[in-house]
């Protein structure tokens, strides 16, 4: 009987430690979404499905441009984004989000580091597809230039087209924008098509942090070019429309995020 006892309240002190370390190992309301969307990402045949739509619709007006391509005009050329563009990083979001972490700059470059990020369906046979057809292939990013030997290492994996030190072009200084490097290669090349999975890769109408409010006004005047010159690619980890929700600042914790996201949410 005294052994039984003591079974029980070793038991009891078991299950009310659990109980007391359960809140602060819960996840955060926005990093339990990274964890399901990171899920989506690596095992929804959906997410394949939209990517593969997207890149096939790619190739369709790629091949409209190329027909349309007067001789003597200046070379064609695709501009893509590489993170969730190009290369898949779930594997990164999801082991920070698993574990109820903020993202952090030095944990993301010892990622992009080991070269080893997935590709995303379809991107490949895309870029390739477009390479043979003589259309350059330029790589904007927004990757630090400390990333530059990684990155080229995971392009070059794959036998990615144009893996070169011209046509990845790195983020230079503190700005995220890509309208000055877009508008570096327009000077000799006529860009055809845009592929990215944030609206800032396409057209600096996106830039300087505009509100929701705005960013819808300007996606409802652009509607026409979303499958036409602009190829999305699907995101729900992370991006602009998180920062625009919480009015981009960045200093917001966990808790105010959570505080935020609930006071928007339709449930009814």
């Amino acid at each position: 009987m005294k052994k039984l006892s003591v079974l029980c309240l070793a038991m009891l002190g078991l299950v009310l430690n659990l109980c007391a370390q359960t809140p602060a190992n819960q996840l955060s309301t926005t990093n339990g979404g990274k964890v399901w969307a990171s899920l989506w990402q690596q095992r929804s045949a959906e997410y394949k499905a939209l990517c593969f739509q997207a890149y096939n619709i790619a190739r369709l007006r790629l091949d409209e441009a190329i027909h349309d391509h007067k001789k003597g005009g200046k070379p064609l050329a695709v501009v893509t984004d590489i993170d969730e563009t190009l290369l898949d990083n779930s594997p990164e979001d999801a082991a920070r989000a698993i574990n109820n972490q903020e993202y952090n700059t030095k944990a993301w470059k010892e990622w992009t580091a080991k070269g080893i990020a997935d590709t995303v369906p379809g991107a490949p046979a895309f870029f390739k597809y477009a390479a043979s057809k003589g259309v350059a292939v330029f790589y904007i990013t927004n990757r630090d230039e400390d990333e530059r030997e990684g990155t080229m290492k995971n392009l070059k994996t794959y036998g990615l087209p144009y893996a070169n030190q011209a046509h990845l072009i790195l983020k230079q200084g503190t700005s995220s924008s890509k309208e000055s490097r877009r508008q570096d290669v327009l000077k000799n090349y006529n860009i055809v098509l845009l592929c990215g999975d944030n609206l800032p890769d396409f057209t600096a109408l996106y830039d300087n942090h505009p509100t929701e409010q705005k960013r819808e006004e300007v996606t409802r005047q652009l509607m026409k070019q979303f499958g036409s010159k602009y190829i999305i690619i699907p995101n729900p980890t992370y991006g602009d429309f998180e920062g625009a929700l919480f009015n981009f600042n960045y200093k917001l914790t966990p808790a105010q995020k959570d505080s935020v996201i609930k006071s928007v949410l339709k449930v009814d």
